[in-house]
């Protein structure tokens, strides 16, 4: 979710099965042998050393399938993580508010070079920023230059710090957000450079409830979740549990979302919240089966025109990380061994999420691990793509 997160992943994202993800469930060891993932399962128990309580990662390659867990997922009962767990999955949301978007441009609804104030007059307006100068395209490759509400120090200590114990069930509006970023100067001139900003998002999310009358939720239901029967995933808006079956979700609060902590420090149930304070830029729920297919389906092309497609993968260089670059809600990673993959990461309280796949989204993995702090998840991304 927040702006802090990207860049934690990145130095610290069909077809018929061989089996359901339930019948997975407790392969563990046993099928990373039988599978050849062993790098995969070394660098999760690795990362939960330390770390987060508990990791599940999902992988397919062509018609070949691997669950893989580590540690546990509820310290309390001792209970181990499972493959069909449900999570919250932080900034991954990003990648379906981009696709929907998209979809409404190849449908001539909208164009990515209209203005923010062509679709929500006089919202973007003030202290340096103007909505006039922004277009839909720079929200969602984040060179709009609009500060990202969750590295405002107030929200920060809400949200992120111990004061979120008793701020979690407070609901947030996106007219909030909005008016909480704005209360910033811009970072920067739109166009000028590349920033992430989770207030982009919020904004894409208002925009696609103008174009069609209905939330970015129902467009995310109808035109996405549905078609590819993606059962386990939902957009909760206020509801502040996460269906079963999913383990608990732990947190530091350090002050930041992915706080370093130290496995002596106090250590927080985060799992209950109101994910108002994401909402388009990083509310939803789901586990790593649906958001395998969810890539899987975007990256061959069934759910975007070639065109659409093209526009989302054409990246934006990031000064900081030049084995990153960053699309309309997609992400592009240069590994090790010079592979290309493409996804998403995401972070919420408590939960630390990545998909990635190759490019044309015949291998891919999905991991959760449901805790915020010492996460390193990439070292399962190389260990997965790369065997190392």
């Amino acid at each position: 979710m927040a702006a802090g997160a990207i860049a934690t992943a990145v130095i610290a994202a069909g077809f018929t099965l061989p089996a359901s993800a339930a019948a997975l469930k407790d392969t563990g060891q046993t099928s990373t042998a039988r599978a050849g993932h062993r790098a995969t399962q070394a660098a999760l128990d690795r990362v939960v050393q330390g770390g987060p309580p508990g990791a599940i990662a999902y992988a397919e390659q062509g018609h070949h399938a691997w669950a893989g867990r580590a540690g546990t997922a509820d310290p309390a009962t001792g209970r181990l993580p499972r493959a069909d767990d449900r999570f919250r999955v932080g900034s991954i949301t990003k990648t379906f508010v981009a696709t929907v978007m998209l979809q409404l441009e190849a449908e001539g609804r909208l164009s990515l070079d209209d203005k923010a104030d062509h679709w929500l007059p006089g919202l973007v307006r003030g202290n340096g920023h103007d909505g006039n100068q922004i277009k839909l395209r720079q929200l969602l490759n984040h060179t709009s230059g609009i500060y990202s509400y969750t590295d405002d120090a107030d929200f920060t200590r809400k949200e992120f710090g111990t004061d979120f114990l008793r701020h979690r069930y407070d609901t947030w509006t996106p007219e909030q957000i909005v008016r909480l970023a704005l209360t910033h100067r811009p970072s920067f001139t739109p166009g000028d450079q590349w920033g992430y900003s989770d207030t982009n998002y919020v904004l894409a999310g208002m925009v696609i409830q103008k174009v069609t009358g209905h939330s970015y939720a129902r467009e995310i239901e109808q035109r996405i979740l549905r078609p590819l029967r993606m059962d386990s995933t939902t957009l909760p808006g206020t509801r502040v549990r996460v269906p079963g079956p999913s383990g608990r979700a732990y947190s530091k609060l350090t002050g930041e979302l992915a706080g370093s902590g130290t496995p002596d420090s106090a250590t927080y149930d985060v799992t209950e919240l109101n994910p108002s304070l994401a909402g388009a830029a990083g509310e939803m729920i789901s586990n790593t089966r649906d958001l395998n297919r969810f890539y899987q389906a975007l990256l061959s092309g069934r759910l975007l025109k070639k065109r659409q497609l093209e526009e989302m993968t054409t990246t934006e260089p990031i000064e900081t990380m030049p084995a990153v670059s960053y699309g309309l809600g997609l992400m592009k990673m240069k590994l090790s061994c010079g592979i290309d993959v493409w996804g998403h990461n995401g972070g919420i309280q408590g939960s630390i999420s990545q998909t990635m796949a190759t490019t044309d989204g015949r291998h891919v993995l999905s991991l959760n691990f449901n805790g915020d702090w010492n996460v390193h998840e990439q070292r399962a991304v190389e260990a997965e793509f790369c065997g190392a």
